[in-house]
């Protein structure tokens, strides 16, 4: 059976972005709200926590070194060391929408798409900036941008949209950057939860979280449910897989949608979760080619 343990209770917001860093062996995710990025380093069972200057919804490690974040005020490069922000574009910068979730493909893209504050107005977008700082719009008519990952072989693509209760799979044309062909590979409409953040593991599996409904579920690459994992919490918000071998999930949460009572009954609620003994394993994240 898989064990769950919280390691660490930051209390967060909306906690986003888990990424594991080879580099230093350590874990980051954000806290969308607050705004604040968290580092967890499993050998000496360290938090850092450092404010951000704005929300930031996601953010992939450098080929080269350093950050690129997708934020508030759109793409931007940031080095920790030095705390700088060096903005490099804002794709829709005449609305009140924010960067949310994004990933890498493995050609050292990021994709990233974005959010309406309001949860309601499909005017946000998903968006790919490459290596060479050009931003190229992907898709558009979303709400909440969420679900963002990449098959292992590289040929499917999936998103969603978690306020349209839909993850989409689109055939991917790695070289070109390229999808197309979408089609409904998730459903929730009807049910308790939304998906929010996901991931894939080494057998094609899409792991996602279902905010609202307390679980991690995971479903074959046919979008068949084949297997949930109840979390402490009530709205975890994204799992991605670290650790030495890639076998251990870290999930992050939030307190957002909690009313008192239930935020009292969940202590642990906006902190970081690690699910050991899984019985899967997942891929380092690529990093953004430059």
């Amino acid at each position: 059976m898989p064990e769950i343990v919280c390691l660490a209770e930051t209390k967060d917001i909306l906690g986003e972005g888990p990424i594991w860093n080879e580099d230093d062996k350590s874990l980051y995710w954000l806290d969308n709200i607050t705004p604040s990025l968290h580092r967890y380093t499993p050998a000496t069972k360290q938090v850092d926590t450092w404010p951000m200057p704005e929300q930031v919804g996601s953010l992939v490690f450098r080929k080269n070194g350093g950050i690129v974040a997708g934020m508030k005020s759109g793409f931007a490069y940031f080095n920790l060391e030095k705390f700088t922000f060096d903005y490099i574009v804002n794709p829709e910068p005449d609305t009140d929408n924010c960067l949310n979730d994004g990933k890498p493909d493995r050609r050292g893209r990021y994709w990233c798409g974005t959010i309406n504050r309001d949860l309601a107005t499909p005017n946000g977008g998903l968006y790919r900036l490459d290596p060479n700082g050009s931003c190229h719009k992907m898709e558009s008519g979303i709400i909440a941008s969420n679900g963002l990952a990449f098959s292992p072989d590289d040929k499917t693509m999936y998103f969603c949209d978690s306020r349209q209760d839909t993850v989409w799979a689109y055939d991917l044309n790695i070289e070109a950057g390229t999808i197309s062909n979408r089609r409904v590979f998730i459903s929730t409409k009807g049910q308790p939860g939304r998906v929010d953040g996901a991931t894939v593991d080494t057998n094609g599996n899409y792991w996602c979280a279902l905010i609202h409904d307390w679980h991690i579920a995971c479903f074959d690459p046919k979008g068949q449910l084949v297997r949930r994992i109840k979390m402490p919490v009530r709205h975890p918000t994204m799992c991605t897989f670290g650790g030495d071998n890639y076998d251990v999930m870290y999930v992050t949460s939030g307190t957002r949608f909690l009313d008192p009572a239930e935020a009292a009954a969940q202590p642990q609620a906006g902190g970081l979760f690690a699910i050991y003994d899984l019985g899967a394993k997942g891929y380092a994240e690529p990093r953004f080619a430059s």
